[in-house]
């Protein structure tokens, strides 16, 4: 039980991961109005706007992707932890 749960979390926030590295690359090579990059932005952008208003864009830089990652790979060990110590 343990186990699967850990690996669902492990899943999850992984492929959430995934997504913001793959609009961030997408972004660049195809551009902002492709249809992919609108889908994946529609999926990031309620995790990566709140970042960007406490961490501003460093020149024409955003970083609240490099942020918002940090942040998830924080929460996933601690998620995991807990979860770990706590059905033992």
């Amino acid at each position: 039980m343990k186990g699967v749960l850990i690996y669902i979390i492990n899943l999850l926030f992984s492929l959430y991961s995934l997504v913001i590295v793959a609009r961030v690359f997408l972004e660049m090579i195809v551009g902002p109005f492709h249809p992919t990059v609108r889908w994946l932005r529609r999926l990031t952008e309620p995790v990566l706007a709140p970042m960007r208003r406490v961490i501003p864009p460093i020149g024409m830089v955003d970083v609240s992707p490099a942020a918002v990652l940090l942040l998830l790979y924080i929460l996933r060990i601690l998620l995991v932890s807990v979860i770990a110590s706590v059905l033992r």
